[in-house]
Parts: C-alpha cells; structure tokens; sequence
C-alpha cells in the first residue's frame, strides 16, 4: 500500500496580507497528479487543513475541488483536525463524506476507531489523532491526568495500542504536536509554555508509522515517526525548506521504502541583501522580479521610499528591512553628557547623526536648521 504523508495545507492564509487560494489551489492539484503517476492509495493530511476556524466560501472551495481531484484520481483521503481548525466545522458532514472515500477524523471520543483501507498485503488501520488542548479534554475525562501535550498524546496511544492489540495488523497514527527532536519551522502559533506542551518521540512507540502535522518545516524524528511540513511556504523562515510529502509503502512486513515527493513551488521565496542602487540595478537579481522578495538594505543612511521603489522591479517585494554595513560606535555617553554646552544646532545635528547612523546633517540641512531657529527665536521675542 502506497501512502503520501501532507499536512497543514492552511487554506486561505495570507502571505505578507496577499492570498495564497490560487497558489495553495494548484499545489493541491499537483497531489492529485502524484497520487495519478504514482499509483498512491491513500492521502494523508495530519491536521491545519484550513487557517482559519472560519473558513471562507472560497477557502472551502478549494478544499472541495482539491477533495474530489485528489479522490477521482484513486486515493482515499484521511484527514484529522490541526489547532487552527474549527473541529466542528471541518468535521460537520463527516459521515457522508466517509461513504464517498474521504474521512475526517475531528472527535477525540473516536479517535481509538481507525479507518481501515484493505490492501494486496492485509488491511491497514489509520488512527487519527485530532489537535487535543489538554484544558478542554481534561474536562471530559476528569478521572485522567491531563495537565499537558504529552500526557492528552500519551492517553491517546494507550488507547489507540489497546484497540490495535485486538485487531491486529498493519497501523498508521496521524497526529498535530510539536514533537522532542525537531526544530520548529515557520509562523506557527506556539503551542508550547515552558517546554510543558512538548510531546516526547517516545509517546508513539507502535505503529509503523507516525505521520506529524504542525511543523511546517520537512522533518525526521525517526525512521517512522516524520513531518511532511507544509505545502506552501507561509514565512521567509521556511526559505530553504523544501515543499512536498513523504510517499511511504506498507508491505506485508510493515514498514518499507519511504521517498520524499516534491511539489511544485508556484512562487519561490529570496532574500536579497545589498544598497538600494545594487538592487535595483543588478542585472542578475532580474531572474527574481516573479519572486516573493525580502530586501535586507545595506545603505549606511536609510533610504527614502524604499519600498515602493523596490516593488517597481520586484512586484512581490513583500518585506523590508534595514541593516547598514557600517554601523556607528556607541560613545558610552548619557544624554545629558552628550547635550551639555552644546547649542540647539548642535544638538539636532547630533541627533540626526544618532539616528542616521554616524551621518549628520549637510550643509542644505544645516542652513534649513539655522533658518528655522532663527525665525522660532523671532518669534519668541516678539511675542
């Protein structure tokens, strides 16, 4: 059996304040392809399938074509709910959508019911684990020990191991936490608090196979236990991650060959570093006008309109930032050491080297200074 590993699609999250829909819609469109070329069986999306609680009319849209291409194409879909899913609302219809091939896994009360999907080899059970915050669930299992991610996740596998025991066989877990062992990638909220929301490796010992949602960076806690990471990249942090899913095979022993399948990357992600006249004269950064753009300006003096000067070559220069080359050394001084029996002229010129990196006035400027406090001096004297 042939299973692809996705998670957090995060359908209708912006990037930098722009739509990702048409973006998030095509990668999606290309899973469906995958599963076609590939021969894949099942799909599996390990929770934060939509960004928003709320999704928009559009937003489900995109699910439901991306639902149907991904099913007409041959592969069943099993998808459990992330933290930024409304479990009610990703999960309503849940029952219909079963018959037609496609389950949606959001309630913890039958989170030990795998879907079962019989192969060449045996059927293989799938356990999806829902995004579970220990404050709400402790409530319903008051008898429990539920104070933290690790001790809802490790509740859950004793269930899930219990149930498994009886029916024997091949298994998959499906789960959304931030796992020991892996660095975080991306702008995911922190669902951690002085480490207590961490969730041991150790916790899903068993299955053979753990497929982890929530990182949106591609990561390999073990052999069996991964994040695929998501499909887009949401954040300049995620730069250099790739974009894909893990494509793992379930023989008759458990386990087998596991692949890493690239997606498309509709529009890439660079940083580009240097004085706002490099950047905007470099022949060789014209291969990045199509490109999301983070600038890193290198200018001694901050220049001035930036930003909309930038965006006239690089449409999609969605982030900006000052990082002079040479920077100033602080003098140790106080304030009141730096102003003392210095005149007002003196002192605005000091200023404007403060904040201009060692750069003070011209002389243009300096003649404005003089005029200025010399009409506020008129002024004053005749009041």
């Amino acid at each position: 059996m042939r299973v692809l590993h996705t998670s957090d699609w995060h359908i209708g999250r912006t990037f930098h304040t722009h739509s990702t829909l048409e973006h998030v819609r095509e990668v999606l469109a290309a899973v469906a392809v995958e599963v076609r070329e590939r021969a894949i069986d099942v799909v599996l999306v390990a929770g934060d399938v939509f960004d928003s609680g709320v999704p928009s009319a559009d937003a489900l849209e995109v699910l439901t074509d991306a639902f149907r291409a991904i099913r007409q194409a041959g592969a069943v879909l099993v998808v459990t709910s992330g933290n930024h899913d409304s479990i009610v609302r990703l999960g309503y219809g849940a029952e219909w959508l079963a018959d037609a091939g496609i389950h949606v896994l959001t309630r913890h009360t039958a989170l030990d019911r795998p879907v079962t999907i019989d192969g060449a080899d045996g059927p293989v059970h799938v356990y999806g684990i829902p995004y579970l915050e220990p404050a709400l669930l402790r409530h319903a299992h008051p008898d429990e020990t539920l104070r933290t991610h690790a001790d809802v996740l490790g509740w859950a596998m004793d269930r899930i191991r219990a149930d498994h025991a009886t029916r024997g066989g091949r298994y998959v877990v499906m789960s959304h936490c931030f796992a020991s062992g892996v660095a975080a990638a991306g702008p995911e909220r922190d669902i951690t608090s002085g480490g207590l929301d961490l969730v041991p490796a150790s916790v899903f010992d068993g299955p053979d196979y753990v497929a982890l949602g929530h990182i949106h960076g591609r990561n390999r806690i073990s052999e069996r236990v991964r994040y695929s990471g998501a499909p887009l990249h949401y954040s300049f942090s995620e730069l250099d991650s790739p974009r894909g899913g893990w494509l793992l095979e379930l023989d008759a022993d458990g386990l087998g060959p596991i692949e890493w399948v690239d997606l498309p990357v509709p529009r890439d992600l660079v940083q580009l570093t240097g004085t706002l006249a490099s950047l905007l004269a470099d022949p060789a950064h014209q291969v990045h006008a199509g490109s999301w753009v983070r600038a890193v300006l290198t200018d001694d003096v901050r220049p001035v309109d930036a930003m909309r000067r930038l965006q006239a070559r690089f449409p999609h220069c969605v982030d900006l930032s000052w990082a002079p080359e040479n920077v100033a050394a602080a003098d140790g001084l106080s304030y009141a050491e730096r102003v003392g029996g210095r005149t007002d002229a003196q002192i605005i010129a000091g200023f404007l080297e403060h904040v201009r990196n060692g750069h003070g006035p011209d002389a243009g400027e300096r003649d404005l200074i003089d005029e200025l406090l010399t009409a506020q001096r008129i002024e004053e004297l005749t009041a």
